[in-house]
């Protein structure tokens, strides 16, 4: 960092299992890669190319290449991983994987039916090119998947390899573990949490009011993902107390107690 501060979190060192943070390039341009990594490469564990972007994006060696080489694990979105297997597939997509020399691999069964003993084999299979996560919860909006099952899901793939699971919200954070508004469903997590540790899950956040959610319920270092290329600096901001929504988290109580603005003088005075 620039220079000391003290109350300040520790948030490790990369590679990290925890406090992973994952960017969604949803399209960025050489130069724009280059330009994300000078400002934020050095708070960035993972990058996934969204969705089936990596089909159509310009100089995609290109850009691994500039991620690998600044210490950033890239990987294909799982929709493209679906986008192989509803095409029958899977030897196609695992010599994809070896072409572009990616070690992150993302299994997601979001868009079609993959029966779930069937994406388990995809897990542990592909476990021997290298790491994988998977992601659990439909992409649809209304599709309901009651806790038992998401906790069973979780379990199962945890158990045939995968590195993290990801709790699916979407770029639009308004699915999955999200209601159509945007809010957090509360019951649904607590009871993933109870039974699945904290630190095997990667939350899809991307917004701002979801972030400050879950960095106060785990703390600093829980995992997010589908962060804007350009909000990994507020987002870290976020996770260290250096802005308004998370400021005395991190404090002491003393400070707090003298430096925290009451509620009421806030208040608008009136006439």
């Amino acid at each position: 960092m620039n220079f000391n501060l003290p109350n300040i979190p520790n948030r490790g060192e990369k590679p990290r299992e925890s406090g992973v943070t994952m960017m969604m390039d949803k399209g960025l341009s050489l130069r724009e890669t280059e330009d994300f990594i000078s400002s934020s490469g050095h708070i960035t564990d993972i990058v996934k190319f969204g969705f089936g972007t990596s089909y159509i994006t310009n100089d995609l060696q290109e850009k691994i290449k500039l991620y690998q080489e600044a210490n950033i694990r890239p990987y294909f979105g799982g929709t493209l991983f679906e986008a192989f297997i509803a095409r029958n597939m899977f030897d196609d997509y695992r010599k994809l994987i070896d072409k572009y020399g990616l070690d992150l691999m993302e299994v997601s069964d979001g868009s079609i039916v993959i029966p779930h003993e069937e994406k388990c084999e995809y897990i542990k299979s592909l476990t021997k090119q290298g790491t994988v996560m998977s992601e659990v919860g439909s992409k649809e909006a209304g599709i309901i998947i009651s806790p038992a099952k998401w906790i069973k899901m979780m379990t199962n793939e945890l158990e045939a390899g995968s590195w993290k699971v990801i709790a699916e919200g979407r770029e639009s954070g308004s699915v999955g573990i999200f209601r159509p508004n945007g809010q957090p469903h509360t019951r649904l997590i607590n009871k993933i949490i109870a039974k699945v540790k904290p630190e095997q899950i990667l939350w899809e956040a991307p917004a701002k009011k979801q972030q400050v959610w879950f960095i106060k319920l785990f703390g600093p270092n829980v995992n997010l993902g589908n962060i804007a290329y350009n909000e990994m600096i507020p987002l870290e901001c976020l996770r260290l107390g250096l802005r308004g929504d998370t400021f005395f988290d991190y404090l002491p109580d003393e400070i707090v107690e003298a430096r925290k603005q009451p509620d009421e003088a806030y208040q608008t005075v009136k006439a």
